[in-house]
C-alpha cells in the first residue's frame, strides 16, 4: 500500500484554513468519506504514515469545492508549498544548485514523503530529465499536478529558464511506472 507522511496532509489543511477559511475547510469536510473524514478531523502526526488513497480523495473534494473541478489548482498549491520552503531555510541550497542538482534533491525529498514509491532520476543530457515513480496506482493521478508544481517552483527558484514538465508514462496510465519529463533551458 502507498503512503504518504502526515505532514502533507497536515500542510494542504492548514493551506485550506489559511487560504478559504473554516466554513470551506467544513464544506469539504461535509463532503468525505466516512475514513477520510474520520482522519482529516482527527489529530494527524506529522512523522506518521497515512494512506495516499485517502489523501487522493482528500484533494479530489477539495478541487471540487474550492477550483469548480480545476485540477491544474493542485499545481499552484503545491508550487505555494515549495515556494514558502525555498525561499526560507532551504534558499540557499536551491540557488546554489544546478537544475539537475535540484531534480535529485526534490526527488530525494519526495521519496521521504510517499513510502512504496521508488524514485529514480535520470539526467539525458544538458537540460533534460526523466524522474521514474513506480508504486503510484490509477487512482493517485491527481498526485501528477503536485509533483509537476513542486519541479517547477523549484527550478525556476534555481535559475532554471523555459522550465516544461509533463507526464510522457501518466499515473492514471496505472503502469508499472508514472515518467516525469523535464526540460529546461
Amino acid at each position: 500500500m502507498v503512503q504518504i507522511k502526515g505532514s502533507a496532509i497536515k500542510e494542504t489543511i492548514n493551506q485550506i484554513k489559511a487560504r478559504s477559511g473554516e466554513d470551506a475547510l467544513q464544506k469539504i469536510f461535509g463532503l468525505l468519506d466516512e475514513e477520510t473524514l474520520k482522519v482529516c478531523q482527527g489529530e494527524i502526526y506529522s512523522s506518521t504514515w497515512y494512506p495516499l488513497d485517502l489523501f487522493t480523495r482528500f484533494l479530489e473534494v477539495e478541487i471540487r469545492v474550492l477550483a469548480d473541478g480545476k485540477e491544474e489548482m493542485v499545481t499552484r498549491g503545491s508550487e505555494a508549498v515549495i515556494e514558502k520552503q525555498l525561499r526560507g531555510i532551504y534558499k540557499a541550497f536551491v540557488k546554489l544548485g544546478s537544475p539537475e542538482f535540484v531534480i535529485k534533491r526534490i526527488a530525494a525529498v519526495h521519496e521521504t514523503y510517499f513510502q512504496g514509491v521508488p524514485i529514480e532520476v535520470h539526467v539525458q543530457g544538458p537540460g533534460k530529465a526523466v524522474v521514474r515513480y513506480k508504486g503510484f496506482e490509477k487512482q493517485h493521478r491527481i498526485m501528477g499536478f503536485a509533483i509537476i508544481g513542486f519541479f517547477k517552483k523549484a527550478l525556476e527558484i534555481s535559475g532554471a529558464k523555459d522550465v516544461a514538465l509533463r507526464f510522457t508514462v501518466p499515473i492514471e496510465q496505472g503502469g508499472e511506472f508514472a515518467e516525469l519529463s523535464i526540460a529546461w533551458g
